[in-house]
C-alpha cells in the first residue's frame, strides 16, 4: 500500500514537473536588453505550441500591426501557424484605456502570456521584451527543434527618457535605403524611438529638394574618398519615414548649416559668401571698401570635397538668397516629415563670424517655427537665443549645454566621449577615429546622463542619442562592426534607470544578445570585456 501511494505521488510529481517545463530559463535570467524596470519570476513556465495564437484585445491598425509582428517573428523558428485575431488566444495583446504611455506590463503563467499597455508603442516594446525572454533560437528564420518556453512571472517596464535616439550619417558616405531599413530593424529590437538622419555635409547632399535640383545633381554625386555618392529621392525618404514609423521610430532630418555646407556651395554659387550690393551684384573688397572695378557678378561655386577635415565652409549669412534657400529646403522637408523636429546642425562653423552665426541660427529657428516644427541643433546653437522648444544636442561643450538650460531649453545627451559610435574601440580597431576617445563597451555603458555634466540634471534632459558618423564607414558590415554591441549599451543607458543598471550583469546579458546577433548574421565587435 505504501509503495502504491509512493508511486502515485511520484507520477503526480513528474506530471506537475512536466507541466512546469523545468528546462525554461527563469524570467529574470533571460538576458533582456534594455533591462526592465522590474522583473519577478515564479515557478513554472508558459510553452508556445502548435495551437498557440495571438489575441488582440482592443482596436486599431497599430494594434493589428504589433500582433502581426509578433506572429511573424515566432513563425519561422517554431514552424507554427500562430494566427492573429480578436478571438481567444494564449498570447494576448491588450490595449488598455488611459493616457497613451510607453509603459507596458507582461504577465506569464502556464496558460497564457499577456502584454498590456495604453499605447501600441508600449505593446511593441513589450513584444520585443517577450521575444528576448524566449530561447535565443527563436531568432532563426527557418524551423528548428526546441522547447519554446517562457518562465512564469511578471515584468513592469517603462523608459527613463522619452527620446531614445540613434543618428546615422548618410552624408560622408551614402547609405542605401535597404541598409537604413536594416539599421532601423536593429533599433526597434532595442526600443529606440528616434532616428536622426544627417542628410548634408561638406562631402555630400543626400535628400532631393525639388526647388533646388542641383543639390543632388552636383552635391550628391560624391562622398569621402571620391566614391560616386548618391541621394534619397523624396519617395525614398518617405519610404524610410514610413518604415520607421511602423516600428514606432520617428525620423529627425538634419540639414547641417551654416558650416558643413560645401556640397551645397558647390551646387549653387550664389550661396557662397560675398558682399551683397543693393542691386544684387557681388564685389570684392579693397581695404574695407567695395572695388566696383572688379565686380564679380557670378561668384564661383565651391569645389566638390572628398576629405574629412571640418570647419572650412559657411553659407553667406548676409544674403537674402541664403534664407530663401533655407526656407525652401525646410518647407519641403517639413512636408515629408511628420515628426516634431528639424535638425539645423550648427556645429563647427569655424569660419562664420560669431555675430553672423548668431543671426543665422536665430533666423533659421524662426523659419522652422513658422513651418510648425521645433529646431534641434548641436550644442553650439545655445550661443544664440534659442526659440521655445528648441533642443541643444550636447556633444562637445558643457558650457553650451548649460547655456541651453539657462534659457529654459532641453538638452539631448550625445557626449562624444561616451556616445559616439564612430570612435575606435581601441588602437587596434579596423575602423573609426579617436579624436574624442577610445570607447570600449564598458565606456558606452558606465555613465549616467543625469550626472555626466555638472549643472545638468535629469529634468533638463530630453533624452539620449548615439551618433554614428561615417568618415570611415562605407557599408552595412562597417555599420554593424561599429554600432554593435555599443548601441545595445546605449539603449540601456537611455531606457533603464541608473539603479537598475549594473555592468557585471550587463556583461552576462550582452553575451546572450550576441548569440541572437550571430543567428541574425550581425557582424558585431566581440569586445574582450565580455565572455561571448
Amino acid at each position: 500500500m505504501k509503495r502504491t501511494l509512493w508511486t502515485l505521488a511520484a507520477l503526480a510529481a513528474i506530471s506537475i514537473s512536466s507541466c512546469q517545463a523545468p528546462n525554461a530559463i527563469k524570467l529574470d535570467e533571460t538576458g533582456i536588453i534594455p533591462i526592465p524596470s522590474s522583473i519577478s519570476s515564479q515557478s513554472g513556465a508558459f510553452e508556445l505550441s502548435s495551437g498557440s495564437s495571438v489575441q488582440l484585445i482592443g482596436t486599431g491598425d497599430d494594434l493589428t500591426r504589433v500582433g502581426n509582428y509578433l506572429a511573424e517573428k515566432l513563425r519561422p523558428a517554431t514552424g507554427y501557424a500562430i494566427p492573429v485575431s480578436s478571438e481567444d488566444g494564449d498570447m494576448k495583446l491588450e490595449l488598455t484605456s488611459g493616457d497613451p504611455s510607453e509603459k507596458y506590463t507582461i504577465e506569464v503563467n502556464a496558460d497564457a502570456v499577456k502584454i498590456s499597455s495604453t499605447s501600441a508603442a508600449g505593446l511593441y516594446y513589450g513584444m520585443q521584451t517577450l521575444i528576448k525572454a524566449l530561447p535565443v533560437e527563436i531568432e532563426n528564420t527557418s524551423k528548428v527543434a526546441g522547447e519554446w518556453t517562457i518562465g512564469n512571472g511578471k515584468i513592469v517596464d517603462e523608459p527613463e527618457f522619452g527620446y531614445r535616439g540613434a543618428m546615422l550619417d548618410v552624408a560622408r558616405h551614402f547609405i542605401s535605403v535597404v541598409d537604413v531599413k536594416h539599421f532601423i530593424d536593429q533599433m526597434g529590437t532595442l526600443k529606440f524611438n528616434y532616428l536622426h538622419l544627417h542628410l548634408s555635409d561638406d562631402q555630400g547632399w543626400r535628400i532631393e529638394i525639388k526647388s533646388w535640383p542641383k543639390l543632388t545633381e552636383i552635391g550628391g554625386k560624391t562622398e569621402v574618398g571620391g566614391g560616386e555618392g548618391g541621394f534619397f529621392t523624396q519617395a525614398d525618404y518617405t519610404e524610410i519615414v514610413n518604415y520607421a514609423a511602423d516600428r514606432f521610430i520617428t525620423v529627425v532630418p538634419e540639414i547641417d548649416m551654416p558650416g558643413h555646407t560645401n556640397a551645397a556651395l558647390a551646387s549653387y554659387a550664389e550661396l557662397n559668401p560675398g558682399v551683397n550690393l543693393p542691386d544684387g551684384d557681388f564685389a570684392t573688397m579693397t581695404e574695407g571698401k567695395i572695388d566696383f572695378d572688379i565686380l564679380d557678378k557670378s561668384p564661383e561655386p565651391a569645389e566638390l570635397y572628398t576629405g574629412i577635415e571640418v570647419g572650412f565652409s559657411t553659407f553667406a549669412t548676409n544674403k537674402e538668397i541664403t534664407y530663401t534657400f533655407v526656407e525652401d529646403v525646410i518647407k519641403e522637408l517639413v512636408a515629408l516629415t511628420p515628426g516634431p523636429y528639424i535638425h539645423i546642425g550648427g556645429d563647427e562653423s569655424h569660419v562664420t563670424e560669431k555675430d553672423d552665426y548668431i543671426y543665422f541660427v536665430e533666423r533659421v529657428q524662426g523659419i522652422v517655427t513658422k513651418h510648425g516644427k521645433k529646431s534641434m541643433g548641436w550644442d553650439e546653437i545655445a550661443t544664440a537665443k534659442l526659440a521655445p522648444g528648441s533642443v541643444a544636442q550636447f556633444w562637445a561643450k558643457e558650457e553650451n549645454a548649460i547655456m541651453a538650460k539657462e534659457q529654459g531649453n532641453q538638452i539631448l545627451m550625445s557626449p562624444a566621449k561616451r556616445a559616439y559610435l564612430d570612435m575606435q574601440y581601441d588602437s587596434t580597431s579596423r575602423l573609426g577615429l579617436h579624436w574624442a576617445a577610445y570607447i570600449e563597451l564598458d565606456d558606452s555603458y558606465n555613465w549616467d546622463p543625469a550626472t555626466y555634466a555638472d549643472g545638468i540634471n535629469k529634468s533638463d534632459i530630453l533624452g539620449v542619442e548615439a551618433p554614428l558618423w561615417t568618415e570611415t564607414i562605407t557599408n552595412r558590415a562597417d555599420i554593424e562592426y561599429m554600432a554593435f554591441p555599443r548601441l545595445a549599451a546605449l539603449a540601456e543607458v537611455a531606457w533603464s534607470s541608473s539603479e537598475r543598471r549594473n555592468w557585471e550583469d550587463f556583461q552576462k546579458r550582452i553575451a546572450q544578445q550576441g548569440k541572437r546577433w550571430d543567428i541574425n548574421g550581425i557582424g558585431f565587435y566581440r569586445s574582450p570585456k565580455v565572455n561571448w
